[in-house]
């Protein structure tokens, strides 16, 4: 037996545009279902917006994403920041989403993409644990721990 896990996340009103924007970094099949799709009447404010969004890519990229009813602000829920300090990765944020690959040009792609609009927290280059690690948040407020895997 095996199990899938699948990071969902809730966005304030720009789900669409993020899930887009993950589909042209890692490729793959995006479907979206709107509220309206759902039932709600298409002129109630909202009907437009992402009750259920996926994106699977044969690379084994996955995620999922929605917008929260009535939210309109962008990002991801939750929000907060992250940063480096004397050496020191300092978050308020609940979670990272974690991509790794054991090619460090394979991850160079990806990280060209993700930055664009981000924040870098810490530049990808080699590190005393991996062949290249960075972090960024992306502009849609997600923050993303890249690594290339150890061959250990």
């Amino acid at each position: 037996m095996s199990i899938q896990t699948t990071t969902h996340l809730n966005f304030r009103g720009d789900a669409r545009e993020a899930l887009e924007f993950y589909q042209s970094v890692f490729g793959g099949h995006l479907a979206i279902s709107t509220y309206a799709d759902f039932g709600m009447p298409a002129d109630v404010p909202g009907a437009e917006k992402v009750v259920f969004g996926v994106i699977a890519a044969e690379n084994g990229f996955r995620i999922m994403g929605y917008d929260i009813p009535g939210q309109t602000d962008g990002g991801v829920a939750g929000g907060g920041a992250t940063r480096r300090e004397n050496n020191t990765t300092v978050t308020d944020q609940a979670l990272f989403l974690s991509l790794a690959s054991d090619s460090f040009d394979e991850l160079q792609g990806y990280w060209d993409k993700l930055s664009v609009d981000a924040t870098i927290v810490e530049p990808l280059a080699a590190s005393a644990w991996s062949a290249g690690f960075g972090m960024l948040t992306d502009r849609f407020g997600v923050t993303w721990s890249v690594s290339v895997m150890s061959a250990a």
